[in-house]
């Protein structure tokens, strides 16, 4: 995607000049709707006419959206289509849908990037295959990778959905003067990354404003950009401002269990107001290579990724 600069230059000038493609563009996204799920139609519509997504890159499915896991055979049934439906260039998914977010022992996410395959399973509480897209140079991954990375257009209504698609369109080209907060906390289990803390802090410190505490949380900030912690579940998220384009989450077991886990959900960051988050949704133990490295994501995002690659890009 190329951007003309519309600076006061002569006319000569501006057609002549852009900046190079840093991140996916609408037409390398194609929007996967559940034709049975009125909520899943409406939000995909919406982020179809936000984002301008071509209209032959929407892909129209029809199952049951009941249950929040579906079976592998069941996946291979509708992975078939979405393949045969999916145009050559598309090199990512935007699913338009809450559930179901699990396939057998992968997240439906992994599942559409990867394919189902139990390598990248982590029974029992193993490590699995590695991502080739780990902290990768790529701005094509299905031409280079043979996989689009998938990231789901969740929330329990659609006030919420339309308000989360929003944000992300208002934090384009915006370069927010944010904070990046990362927590080192009280929980042990969960607090894995910490390490990661200082180098970051060295190395993007000069990029990005950025403050680790020891503390479980943080309240009252009007500036989060990036929230990264490891608590089963974070309080004080009211009390907090995202700007547009903010990134949070939290290193736990059942994150990615999005209507129905026993922990915090991912939705309640989206619904406090970040843009994008992550979570598990099969036990992963607390191996750091399994949730973002809060190191990897910023310096994706400095680099001109969008929230999607810089997510992706952060999990080994």
């Amino acid at each position: 995607m190329f951007i003309s600069l519309s600076a006061a230059l002569p006319v000569e000038a501006q057609n002549r000049i852009s900046l190079p493609r840093t991140s996916l563009g609408p037409n390398d996204i194609a929007v996967i709707i559940n034709e049975n799920d009125p909520l899943s139609r409406q939000i995909g519509n919406y982020y179809l006419q936000a984002r301008q997504i071509p209209e032959t890159n929407i892909i129209k499915l029809r199952f049951s959206s009941k249950l929040s896991i579906i079976t592998p055979k069941e996946f291979k049934q509708l992975k078939a289509t979405i393949d045969q439906l999916t145009p050559k260039h598309v090199q990512a998914f935007a699913v338009a849908w809450t559930t179901p977010y699990r396939v057998g022992c992968m997240s439906l996410t992994s599942a559409l990037a990867f394919g189902f395959d139990k390598k990248y399973c982590a029974e029992p509480c193993g490590s699995t295959a590695l991502s080739p897209y780990f902290n990768s140079s790529s701005l094509y991954p299905y031409d280079d990778y043979k996989l689009r990375p998938a990231m789901m257009l969740a929330g329990t209504s659609f006030e919420h959905i339309k308000a989360l698609i929003d944000r992300g369109i208002r934090s384009d080209y915006s370069f927010p003067k944010g904070q990046a907060y990362l927590m080192n906390t009280s929980d042990k289990a969960r607090n894995s990354r910490a390490t990661s803390f200082t180098q970051a802090a060295e190395e993007l410190g000069e990029l990005f404003p950025l403050q680790i505490l020891a503390a479980d949380y943080i309240s009252e900030r009007k500036d989060v950009l990036f929230y990264f912690t490891g608590l089963k579940k974070v309080p004080m998220l009211e009390t907090l401002y995202f700007l547009p384009g903010a990134l949070a989450d939290h290193l736990t077991s059942a994150g990615g269990m999005l209507t129905d886990s026993p922990q915090m959900s991912s939705l309640r960051w989206l619904e406090a107001g970040a843009t994008a988050s992550y979570g598990t949704v099969v036990e992963p133990c607390s191996f750091s290579q399994k949730f973002p490295s809060p190191i990897v994501t910023m310096f994706q995002y400095a680099l001109g990724a969008s929230a999607l690659e810089a997510y992706w890009k952060s999990v080994a």
